[in-house]
């Protein structure tokens, strides 16, 4: 029996209509003709990694390039979509085995960490990726809002749908996150304004200055917000006030907000429906480089030996030398055996795998509590060593990919 020809490379221009055919099938969702042909000519090829039987698309995935924040840093980041494989080649390793090249693909392209939105959270435990974000998702009776929020010293008003007119107050904002996109005007346009249908508000304070915004549809007596985005307390109660007078047109509000919003406190009830939702993962791609690129904050300096578990990177799987000096800046180095064996037990020493590592890094989990659970081995000294130095932001994601 003659062996298969197996191949995992790039799609070409003519090969993206069997991608799409393949994720029309695993996503059950169908484009027309017009739309398919759109989907291509603004695709980039290169982007799109299959995994070939005998010349036939059997697997695929997508490697996004995007950037994002961490501790108010920007990183190249590489988003994992797409990955969809027919049925008669399913559990055959093929997904993971293209997980794996794209790691690699991701390094060569300096994109130190990447974002995925599972549809297993186990499934891709596996392979390194972790939780690192979740939402709350608000269901809130208009009646509720009723003469809570006061108008501000500045005014609403409504604008066009024009990327210079959110797009600055949302990359403040996005800033104070860890894990938020970049976006560019071609994203705001065909990734928010084109598929979200609505309206947008800007607040402007008493000195004119745009200090939040509030995108959002009202349909069928429910006002769906698509983002609010608001850089003081300001600008957060007038918009809600904005919102509340939308009364006399909608039932109820909905919309989602950071893990750690406080909108409930701030409302005289606040019984109404909440969920947390769990939403994306994160992976370190490459140990040292984005170690390297981390904002410690600045302290005594210290010299840390974290010894890195990760099965399908191997350029992470090892010991690491970690020095942080007292400005915050980072020094990282991969240790040799010898080196590595000559350190064991001397000076802060901790052991975790790339799962832990990227929670712990990206801010999704504390290093106290990692410890408390096992994730982290180590003595508690090492570990409060390094949560000192560690930047406190909140973890989240307002996009899809």
């Amino acid at each position: 029996m003659t062996e298969p020809k197996i191949d995992i490379r790039q799609l070409t221009r003519e090969e993206l209509f069997d991608s799409i055919t393949l994720s029309e099938f695993a996503f059950q969702f169908e484009l027309s003709p017009e739309a398919k042909e759109e989907r291509i000519r603004q695709a980039d090829p290169n982007q799109y990694w299959g995994y070939w039987i005998d010349g036939k698309l059997a697997s695929k995935l997508t490697i996004l390039d995007f950037q994002t924040w961490i501790g108010g840093r920007e990183y190249k980041m590489g988003g994992i979509a797409g990955v969809a494989t027919w049925p008669e080649y399913r559990r055959q390793g093929m997904v993971g085995k293209l997980l794996r090249h794209a790691l690699r693909t991701m390094r060569e392209n300096g994109q130190t960490i990447s974002m995925l939105a599972p549809f297993s959270f186990p499934f891709y435990r596996r392979y390194g990726w972790e939780s690192f974000t979740e939402y709350r998702k608000y269901e809130i009776e208009t009646d509720k809002l009723a003469g809570v929020f006061a108008p501000g010293e500045g005014t609403v008003e409504r604008v066009p749908l024009e990327p210079e007119t959110v797009g600055p107050v949302y990359e403040a904002y996005a800033k104070t996150f860890n894990g938020m996109l970049k976006r560019d005007d071609t994203y705001w346009r065909e990734r928010m304004f084109k598929p979200k249908k609505g309206t947008a508000a800007v607040y402007r304070n008493a000195a004119g200055h745009s200090r939040g915004y509030v995108f959002y549809q009202v349909r069928d007596k429910v006002f769906k917000v698509h983002e609010l985005v608001w850089l003081d307390e300001e600008a957060r109660s007038a918009l809600w006030k904005f919102i509340a007078d939308h009364d006399s047109m909608m039932e109820r509000v909905e919309l989602q907000a950071p893990k750690d919003d406080r909108l409930p406190f701030l409302l005289p009830n606040p019984r109404f429906k909440q969920e947390t939702v769990p939403y994306f993962m994160a992976r370190i791609v490459d140990v040292a480089a984005f170690a390297a690129q981390y904002p410690f904050l600045p302290g005594a300096a210290d010299v840390f030996t974290l010894r890195v578990r990760d099965e399908h990177a191997d350029w992470n799987d090892g010991a690491f030398q970690l020095r942080i000096g007292a400005d915050g800046q980072a020094g990282i180095r991969r240790l040799g055996g010898d080196e590595a064996e000559a350190l064991t037990g001397a000076g802060y020493e901790l052991q975790l795998s790339i799962q832990t590592l990227s929670a712990l890094l990206v801010g999704s989990a504390e290093a106290q509590w990692l410890h408390a659970i096992g994730r982290i081995a180590g003595s508690a000294e090492a570990v409060q060593a390094l949560a000192a130095r560690m930047p406190r932001q909140t973890a989240y994601l307002a996009d899809f990919f």
